[in-house]
């Protein structure tokens, strides 16, 4: 039997890389876009009856288990996970299940008030996506690693509207020790092909507003935000693997799925702005923070957000329904960041940019949750309009927060293997 060349399988891998990328960031639009639009209809909806909302998440989750066990055959989603497992073993694979249940799992999580986002639903179907290109296809039957890289890849690219975000993020968190030249071709490829996408889909940015510029003087300012942001990052990576556990131990389903689906509820019904993955509120509350003086209650507020969110969608992930931890470190950052820059401006007239400090909290909490620096960099960039702007402070943050956090805890809930 002849083999194929080196220069052979380099173009192979190169046309599977473009092939499997287009496929993905179809994938991850029309995920994303059906998820926007289903999610601002039902909470528009759901305000004209707010009781509604205690039992929304469970309309969702319960949706989820029937689908599980009827339609997927109890076949589970462990999220990516099951990527690394693919990943670090040869006889393990993504099966092309993977590709409908995240896509519907995400789906019906958001939608319903679930307090996560569909990124990771998003990742690994991506993932899986790469896998079957690299069964599939003869001549790529090496390359697992980077065909999942290059779906990854799209799929974070769509989502956030940044591929080098999604470079990054298939670098540093999927490939992880498996970083080598195929893997970077693979990457960049997709990379390219989400750059060349995005002209055309017009992604909105999460943040609707515009960065002007930043000042040195803020600097301390950012580097305490960046230390809080650690211990956030800590408190949600202990929280999800807690109730994960927990909520593991419940036997009877039905029991499992609803206690945790109406604690979700009940919170959404007192905070809404939990209600799926949160980005609304970041720019209400960054809309809000323009004509409003900080006071205790506004503090107090503030400050439960902070806290809520990670603990909702640890509640969310516990109970079945589908997500990560993209959205809910995001939106804590963010929120944390608001009330950062308000106080000090409220304390020591600081003049802080609340904008600013609302991206850098965001995308430090992310950091130092998914130990991923370099992905939230340049994800921080893109997720608001002149972003880069502010890309020195952006950095500043991530690299403290994600060395505060690894300081203080060895691993995040991507890592962590149990006790």
């Amino acid at each position: 039997m002849k083999y194929p060349n080196h220069s052979a399988r380099m173009v192979g891998l190169v046309v599977a890389s473009i092939a499997i990328a287009i496929i993905c960031v179809t994938l991850a639009d029309s995920l994303k876009s059906i998820t926007e639009h289903a999610e601002t209809f039902i909470f528009n909806q759901s305000k004209k009856v707010p009781l509604v909302y205690i039992i929304l998440p469970s309309v969702g989750i319960t949706a989820i288990y029937f689908l599980r066990k009827y339609v997927f055959r109890g076949k589970p989603n462990k999220g990516i996970k099951e990527i690394y497992q693919c990943i670090d073993s040869r006889k393990n694979t993504l099966p092309a299940f993977k590709v409908p249940s995240h896509y519907l799992n995400g789906f019906l999580t958001v939608i319903f008030g679930g307090s996560t986002g569909i990124e990771v639903s998003t990742v690994v179907a991506t993932a899986a996506v790469g896998t079957m290109g690299q069964r599939n296809i003869s001549l790529v039957k090496h390359y697992k690693t980077e065909l999942i890289c290059a779906g990854v890849t799209a799929g974070i690219a769509t989502i956030f509207a940044s591929p080098i975000a999604g470079f990054f993020f298939a670098v540093e968190v999927i490939a992880r020790k498996n970083i080598n030249r195929t893997v970077l071709l693979s990457s960049a490829c997709a990379a390219l092909v989400s750059w060349a996408s995005l002209a055309r889909l017009n992604s909105e940015r999460i943040v609707d507003f515009t960065v002007q510029s930043w000042n040195a003087h803020a600097i301390p300012y950012f580097i305490i935000l960046s230390l809080a942001s650690s211990f956030v990052a800590i408190y949600f990576t202990k929280t999800v693997i807690y109730l994960k556990k927990f909520f593991g131990n419940i036997s009877n389903n039905f029991l499992r799925v609803n206690s945790g689906a109406l604690l979700v509820g009940i919170a959404i019904l007192f905070f809404p702005q939990l209600y799926g993955d949160s980005y609304h509120a970041i720019n209400e509350l960054l809309f809000d923070s323009h004509s409003q003086n900080l006071n205790l209650q506004l503090s107090i507020f503030l400050l439960a957000l902070v806290f809520l969110k990670p603990l909702v969608a640890a509640l969310t992930l516990g109970a079945g329904g589908d997500g990560g931890v993209f959205a809910p470190s995001i939106v804590a950052g963010a929120v944390l960041g608001i009330l950062t820059a308000m106080l000090f401006n409220y304390l020591f007239d600081a003049d802080l940019i609340i904008l600013n400090f609302a991206i850098i909290g965001g995308v430090a909490v992310l950091s130092a949750a998914i130990d991923a620096p370099l992905t939230s960099i340049f994800l921080g960039c893109s997720i608001v309009n002149g972003g880069y702007v502010i890309f020195i402070p952006v950095a500043i943050g991530c690299f403290i927060a994600k060395y505060t956090a690894k300081y203080f805890c060895s691993y995040t809930v991507y890592s962590y293997k149990g006790k």
